[in-house]
């Protein structure tokens, strides 16, 4: 790559997922924040079916035009018995230096595009494949944070295959008699459900199998207080300073609504002041986490401090908001990074994780002819 032009970013955004439009909305604050004199910019939106938009049907959805008439407009161009119809619009641009997904949720979040990134063999920022994948579900997420020792909630995970055995009686033995029921596999508090009865969780269940075939059902922590942090680097990853999150009494928790739709009464402690001891304790869980994970790039890790300030660390996220509510880039900016620099720090970690795994050297040898043993059969009479 010339150093002497402008670094070209392939900007992608949208998605098949119920995040489509926080999406579209960190992705629009992204652009506007990027220097224009080091970057070109070419935008790329995953249509609601998953389908990629080019860049100048996603800049006419980016000045404002309805999406639903963009798309109208840019289907009947779109030769669907071509197996690469979903992406084809990359096509539209060459010289990508590197991709930039703001995908929330499926698509962005579980692995999808990175691995489409890989098999295009270019630079693009964040997590890899199975980082992405792992940290997205948050059973295995939780699995790993377990075994790396990382302090999370205890949970129970329920399938089609064994709702019938996880009863209310057995979950509210286990767990308590208050609960929160989540999809594994999904994101933004889309089909999360606080029951404290049968009633309550069955219709939890029910509701959330909509989104995933893998349920968690977690203990609810007793009046907690919700903490995040961001996360930035990739071998050698620092922390932000860390912001609070305080819903109104009225809420239950911090759900999709007041996230992204009408936070006018969610009040937001940039940084928050804890105790140090607490502080120190969160820092070093979200950073022992992120390593453990394998998370590169960037995350905002989220956290549940109890009553007795006892922190649990509730779940990460590999592509965290850049919204006007999100505290992803707030709590930098608290923490001396702006708003621009930031992303200029998280583009050039994924150039520099490109340039490390490009040393990984593979051999490949050829088999010659083939030799096969004596094969010796032992048949029952």
């Amino acid at each position: 790559m010339q150093t002497n032009r402008k670094i070209h970013v392939a900007l992608l955004f949208g998605g098949n997922s119920s995040e489509h439009d926080v999406s579209k909305r960190s992705a629009h604050n992204i652009y506007d924040a990027m220097d224009k004199q080091k970057y070109d910019v070419s935008l790329f939106m995953f249509t609601k079916d998953g389908v990629l938009l080019g860049d100048q049907a996603s800049k006419r959805i980016f000045d404002g035009e309805e999406e639903d008439d963009v798309v109208a407009d840019e289907y009947p161009k779109i030769d669907v018995h071509n197996p690469l119809a979903p992406i084809l619009a990359l096509q539209e641009v060459q010289d990508i230096d590197i991709f930039y997904p703001v995908i929330h949720g499926n698509l962005g979040e579980d692995g999808t595009v990175q691995g489409l990134f890989k098999l295009l063999k270019k630079p693009y920022i964040g997590s890899n494949v199975l980082a992405s994948a792992v940290s997205f579900d948050k059973d295995m997420t939780k699995r790993i944070l377990s075994q790396a020792g990382v302090r999370n909630t205890k949970y129970a995970v329920v399938t089609p295959e064994n709702k019938d055995a996880m009863t209310w009686t057995k979950i509210s033995q286990e767990l308590g008699n208050t609960v929160f029921i989540k999809p594994a596999n999904q994101g933004s508090s889309v089909g999360i459900h606080r029951a404290v009865n049968e009633q309550e969780y069955v219709d939890g269940l029910t509701d959330a199998f909509n989104y995933d075939f893998k349920i968690l059902v977690e203990e609810a922590i007793a009046g907690p207080k919700e903490i995040e942090i961001s996360i930035l680097g990739n071998e050698k990853p620092r922390a932000s300073k860390l912001g609070a999150v305080r819903v109104p009494d009225s809420d239950e928790f911090y759900d999709y609504q007041n996230k992204f739709v009408d936070a006018s009464g969610v009040v937001f402690e940039l940084p928050v002041i804890l105790p140090e001891k607490l502080t120190n304790e969160i820092t070093q869980m979200a950073l022992k986490a992120y390593v453990a994970l394998g998370m590169k790039g960037l995350s905002r890790i989220d956290f549940l401090v109890d009553q007795n300030g006892v922190p649990y660390l509730s779940e990460p996220n590999t592509l965290p908001g850049f919204t006007n509510i999100s505290l992803y880039p707030q709590m930098w900016e608290v923490s001396g990074i702006s708003y621009s620099e930031l992303i200029d720090q998280i583009i050039q970690y994924g150039l520099a994780e490109y340039q490390r795994n490009s040393k990984i050297k593979y051999d490949f040898e050829e088999l010659g002819t083939e030799h096969v043993g004596k094969k010796e059969y032992n048949l029952d009479e």
